[in-house]
């Protein structure tokens, strides 16, 4: 499992190698006007609460840290990664092991036992859904992003063909 979350987490390094901070900051792109850096951030802000929380007993979603600085500069959200990668690799492997996650669901914070392996697997589908963003926001200001796969969970169906 942690091979499979280091691969999926560290893909954003393709992108954000081949970005400017202008074009990473850039929040230009209709409907919701968010930029890639917002959503690198919000990534990699779900990992880091999900390994500080490991450290304290309970992972809470609600308390993320949402460091600006990752949004603006590739750079900090590259050594972000980095930082994030080896404490992946560090992680105790036992994901049968139960915590209590706290999180808003849009009624106030709920407290949901999760399992590690859970949770990790939540972060994983998370950062797809989120690269499939940033790849829209990409094409849009008109970016190749050089890794066809960027975005695209991998039960997706590899003969999805789309017409015009």
């Amino acid at each position: 499992m942690k091979e499979t979350l280091i691969k999926t987490l560290t893909k954003i390094n393709i992108v954000l190698d081949s970005l400017s901070d202008t074009e990473y900051a850039d929040k230009s792109v209709a409907p919701f006007y968010s930029s890639v850096g917002g959503h690198v951030r919000h990534i990699l802000d779900f990992y880091d609460a999900i390994l500080q929380g490991c450290e304290s007993d309970c992972i809470n979603l609600v308390a993320r840290q949402r460091d600006e600085m990752t949004e603006k500069f590739t750079n900090v959200a590259i050594d972000r990664v980095n930082k994030i990668r080896v404490a992946l690799t560090n992680l105790d492997e036992n994901y049968n092991l139960t915590i209590p996650v706290i999180d808003n669901l849009g009624d106030g914070n709920v407290n949901v036992p999760y399992t590690l392996g859970g949770i990790l697997s939540h972060a994983n589908s998370h950062a797809i859904h989120h690269y499939a963003i940033i790849s829209y926001i990409l094409n849009t200001l008109g970016v190749a992003v050089k890794d066809t796969t960027f975005g695209y969970n991998p039960s997706t169906p590899k003969n999805v063909s789309v017409e015009n």
